[in-house]
């Protein structure tokens, strides 16, 4: 029997590594590094190999165990765990409220809770003194399947629920949530599939559902699924009187709940607040439809009672489809600065959110042939936020018979040249490096805001001068001439004048700019300031080998292949040899200040307007500063800099504990 010590010593890390678990996956505010937990997690595992006995449910390291199932066993909810009704608009509430008002005139002085509608797969928790013992998928409502065992490998999700003096823990607690994979997440764990070879996934939705629904947990381990819970679906030993408090409740209790639910006192203050979300559901780090409006009081709720399976109580405001069905006309094809073959749908023009979207994204062709899909097929398409529309698949129970194929080019569409596909890699390139459609991309490229930023000069100029056969590499920007654009359509003096001086400014750029320029595969900013930090010059650069190049942190032997390759290749060399000429050829690097400068390290996040930098050149302060530049908030974010009119990034990084600068103390930081 092991001694009482080491039970004490078990209980002890029980607790210690639940309360680093809540605090780095549910608040984003860990105490302790990683190593440190993980030096925690190895004395527990120590000490269990050693006594098997003191192993229990709710113990850290039971996460991810257990054998796979050959099939899923069922689970009766202890309630009906309901759906909900659906309002489109502003109306179609009132219509709700005006409904139930009848039914009860308590109604009309009724507050409401707010809560976003997340696009996942319902859970229903079960907890027996405390302890998680059980869960199960929804269902039908009446009965779930259960997925006990996958639940368990989500670290939001608490194995026991935290004593709390003030919340005496019940014997019984059953918990509805949703769990979802976070957007950025998503995306990262997709890259890494692509990488690796594998099958990618479209919808973040399927496959959060897919992992929670596989019979061997260490399948799903490997997804990242998160957890937010909303509803109390029974409970001994504690009440509850409105659905603010459960929400309190829930959050005291160790649940993940989301920081977007807000509590109003009147109809119209909550359907204006879900309306404001309408146009910002993409700030979110998960996908919603719409949100959730309820009535505060949960004994009218129960009083309104049911229609169906929909309980009079809440609605779903839903905002406007994301997702329709139209006809696939055709497919056609870009060729990218790479020589990659995109294919993208022409599509009988359909609404989508408002706008009218005529094509969309198709991936590349292995998903449109593991897809099935076909020219003249009806397809679902989806449009979330601002970013292109995508097909989502076919409706193949619509066909007829006349739809065709939708098959792989042998030869680029825009030159003829015959087309290749790498080892290992789903794209489809085009062979001939002196591809017209290539260098509009290349040029396009070279000339951005985030390469070399020559103003006036964009995708238009960059199609009229190859056209033209002004410019027949990226390097021949630099020789263009007034004379030449006095010569060719819609240019005047000013407007040629202006646009040859900003070229010519832009041979100061400096050398991390110049690298990102060149679009050399995997070659970003943060890797472009570390490279013209360590070797100074493209020619020292150019001399580098894929041992020089691993040695640095942040570049693996992918990208270190991939530079070496760029700079050995003829019509590269020939390409640096014209810059130099034209005096585009920054000799030196912006070093960093110091290795142990303030801002070496460390991570910032930019929102709002600065008074005096745009935000590339904030970005590039901080880069050759020794910092980082992030798109979003995060655990690892160490400040948030702030100008003028901020967004919901700001009270996102309070509620973190992240510190704010402007932009004045940003540079007397990088000055310490």
């Amino acid at each position: 029997m092991p001694s009482s010590s080491k039970q004490e010593r078990v209980a002890t890390l029980h607790r210690e590594i639940h309360t680093h678990n809540h605090r780095y996956h549910v608040l984003q505010a860990p105490l302790i590094s990683d190593g440190e937990f993980d030096t925690l997690m190895n004395e527990l595992r120590s000490i269990e190999e050693l006594h098997p006995e003191l192993i229990t449910r709710d113990s850290p390291t039971q996460r991810v165990g257990g054998r796979p199932s050959d099939k899923l066993g069922k689970v009766r909810h202890p309630a009906p765990i309901l759906s909900l009704g659906n309002a489109y608009g502003a109306s179609e509430t009132r219509t709700w409220f005006d409904r139930i008002s009848r039914l009860d005139s308590r109604v009309n002085d009724a507050e409401f809770v707010v809560e976003p509608k997340i696009d996942g797969l319902t859970v229903v928790l079960h907890y027996q003194n405390g302890v998680f013992f059980q869960g199960a998928t929804r269902g039908d409502g009446e009965v779930g399947e259960d997925i006990t065992i996958n639940l368990r490998t989500i670290r939001s999700l608490p194995l026991r629920i935290p004593i709390v003096p003030s919340r005496p823990v019940p014997m019984r607690l059953v918990v509805r949530g949703e769990a979802y994979m976070p957007r950025r997440a998503f995306a990262e764990w997709n890259r890494s599939l692509e990488s690796a070879g594998e099958r990618t996934y479209i919808s973040a939705r399927n496959a959060a559902s897919g992992a929670l629904r596989q019979l061997d947990p260490r399948l799903t381990t490997a997804r990242p699924i998160s957890l937010l819970c909303y509803q109390v679906v029974h409970t001994e030993g504690s009440s509850l009187g409105n659905q603010w408090e459960t929400l309190e409740y829930l959050r005291a209790m160790g649940f993940p709940v989301s920081d977007v639910s807000t509590r109003f006192q009147n109809l119209d203050s909550a359907v204006a607040y879900c309306k404001s979300w309408a146009g910002e559901r993409d700030t979110l780090d998960y996908e919603i439809d719409g949100m959730v409006i309820k009535i505060d009081d949960l004994t009218l709720q129960v009083d309104l009672g049911v229609v169906g399976k929909d309980p009079r109580g809440a609605v779903a405001f839903k905002f406007p489809a994301l997702e329709v069905t139209t006809i696939l006309t055709d497919v056609g094809i870009n060729v990218g600065r790479t020589g990659v073959l995109t294919p993208y749908a022409i599509l009988q023009p359909v609404k989508v959110s408002g706008v009218t979207v005529k094509q969309a994204t198709l991936h590349n062709f292995d998903f449109i042939a593991e897809k099935d899909i076909r020219i003249g097929d009806h397809v679902i398409i989806k449009r979330a936020g601002e970013v292109i529309p995508y097909v989502i698949g076919p409706s193949p129970e619509s066909r007829d018979g006349r739809e065709q194929p939708a098959r792989a080019p042998s030869e680029c569409p825009e030159c003829s040249a015959p087309v290749a596909r790498r080892e290992n890699e789903v794209a489809i390139y085009c062979t001939n490096s002196a591809c017209p459609a290539q260098l509009k991309r290349n040029l396009e490229y070279f000339v951005s805001r985030g390469s070399l930023e020559i103003e006036g000069f964009g995708e238009k100029l960059a199609s009229q001068f190859v056209d033209a056969g002004i410019v027949r590499d990226v390097a021949d920007v630099f020789s263009i001439t007034k004379a030449q654009l006095l010569k060719l359509e819609g240019f005047a003096d000013r407007k040629a004048q202006g646009l040859v001086d900003a070229i010519s400014s832009a041979k100061s750029r400096s050398l991390d700019r110049l690298i990102i320029a060149l679009g050399i595969r995997g070659v970003g900013q943060v890797i472009a300031v570390d490279l013209a930090a360590r070797f100074g010059s493209l020619g020292a650069l150019a001399r580098a080998s894929v041992a020089d190049l691993e040695t640095e942190e942040g570049i693996g032997t992918k990208i270190s292949h991939e530079i070496v390759e760029w700079f050995s290749q003829a019509s590269n060399q020939r390409l640096l040899r014209k810059l130099k000429q034209a005096g585009c050829w920054p000799e030196a690097a912006v070093q960093l200040k110091s290795e142990a400068g303030f801002l070496v390290s460390k991570t910032f996040v930019l929102t709002g307007t600065l008074p005096n930098w745009s935000r590339n050149q904030a970005r590039d302060f901080i880069m050759r500063h020794g910092g980082r530049v992030a798109g979003v908030l995060s655990k690892s974010t160490n400040f948030l800099v702030v100008g003028n009119n901020p967004g919901r990034k700001r009270a996102r990084a309070k509620a973190m504990g992240i510190p704010e600068l402007d932009e004045d103390a940003l540079r007397a930081l990088a000055e310490k």
